[in-house]
């Protein structure tokens, strides 16, 4: 992995690391519980804060993962781990964002959004 390559994932994970930390903020633990019920209050329409393109995205992401075959193959041996690492992270950065603004709105009460209703 080159340093540019290497700085970014150390950036990601060091975001994902300081989300879980702040003050108030959903720990990390609170967060990998609430996705099973995230995905299924977006399938649902209860839960508007995360799109089912995105949650297709997410999808896809971990099936490029577990997927035996990459568009840059692990016979590439540091190279073919870097982009299942780089993928990897992306989508671990998406589930903890996500899930800690669910959490968020489960504590609050749940609101239901209606589309086209005007919120301060």
């Amino acid at each position: 992995m080159d340093k540019k390559r290497g700085a970014a994932a150390a950036g990601q994970a060091w975001q994902i690391y300081s989300e879980t930390r702040e003050a108030g903020a959903p720990g990390f633990g609170e967060r990998a519980r609430a996705v099973p019920r995230m995905v299924k209050a977006v399938l649902k329409g209860d839960y508007k804060g995360l799109s089912i393109g995105t949650l297709g995205l997410l999808a896809l992401g971990i099936v490029y993962i577990v997927w035996p075959l990459d568009a840059i193959p692990e016979v590439l041996p540091v190279v073919g781990l870097a982009d299942d690492a780089g993928v990897f992270l992306w989508l671990l950065a998406m589930l903890v964002r996500h899930a800690g603004d669910f959490v968020r709105w489960e504590h609050s009460g749940r609101p239901r959004v209606v589309p086209g209703d005007v919120t301060d």
